[in-house]
């Protein structure tokens, strides 16, 4: 990377403060009575996308019944109970809560799309976090086709940068807040990830709908990005607002022995 390209980015990454970055997400206003009562009316949470006074992003999706799930028409629908309350007596109030572990701001381990891989124990425990946690390049794709390798060259993604989210057309549409699975969403096609594969560095593809493949290319795509068993997929990020250029990204997922997913909370710092 030349001194001068390395310059820009930073620099496109650390000039706005951005305190109000993201729209606000249906469903979760601040503001809204919470119902409670017995001079507790002020009590109200206050739900952040930014913090540090712009310096941190949340970039994964807040968990609602209207989310959208993999081929579904209805959302995830209800995930979260409550069995013991502490209003029907109990000490304390404890949730359960069950959903597919790829769903939301989540992440793919090698046994996703690789039978072999799943039965040798490739879980979201053996994944590497030293790759989901540093530098990483925020970069728009261009708006009007899926990620192709003639995309991927135009991107000009130099060599060393290991961590990349790609912001999508899907960020525009706002398909992570649509309840309705759409699979006309932009990923990767085949051709696409062969390319970064071959000519980049890059350890960690981040996307911001439910799959880092095109709906048309889905398995052959993933197949390119895990066969390797070195590149770490996390999809469904939410990069609203955020200036393209160089961040810290830090993505934590469950240690979830024999799953091959796992929702992951990820942040961006500037």
């Amino acid at each position: 990377m030349t001194p001068l390209f390395l310059l820009l980015l930073l620099s496109s990454a650390f000039i706005s403060t951005a305190t109000t970055a993201y729209p606000s997400i249906p469903g979760t206003d601040s503001t809204t009575d919470c119902g409670l009562s017995g001079g507790d009316e002020n009590l109200i949470p206050i739900r952040r996308e930014v913090y540090g006074n712009g310096r941190i992003f949340d970039i994964s999706h807040r968990y609602t019944a209207d989310m959208p799930s993999w081929e579904s028409k209805d959302g995830i629908g209800q995930f979260l109970w409550l069995p013991k309350s502490m209003k029907n007596g109990s000490l304390a109030n404890n949730s359960e809560m069950k959903l597919p572990t790829h769903t939301g701001t989540h992440l793919d381990a090698p046994g996703h799309v690789i039978d072999r891989y799943f039965d040798a124990g490739f879980d979201v425990d053996t994944l590497d976090l030293e790759v989901l946690n540093g530098p990483a390049l925020l970069v728009d794709v261009p708006r009007d086709k899926n990620i192709t390798a003639e995309v991927m060259e135009s991107l000009k993604i130099p060599k060393g940068i290991r961590r990349v989210l790609f912001r999508t057309l899907n960020t525009d549409r706002r398909l992570m807040f649509k309840k309705e699975f759409d699979t006309s969403y932009v990923g990767f096609m085949k051709d696409g990830a062969e390319w970064l594969v071959k000519n980049t560095d890059i350890k960690f593809v981040g996307i911001d709908y439910l799959s880092v493949a095109a709906f048309d290319d889905l398995i052959p795509s993933h197949l390119v990005f895990l066969e390797g068993r070195d590149i770490i997929l996390v999809e469904g990020l939410k990069l609203d607002d955020i200036l393209p250029g160089i961040y810290s990204v830090h993505c934590l997922p469950l240690r979830l022995l024999g799953a091959e997913g796992s929702p992951t909370r990820c942040i961006l710092i500037k």
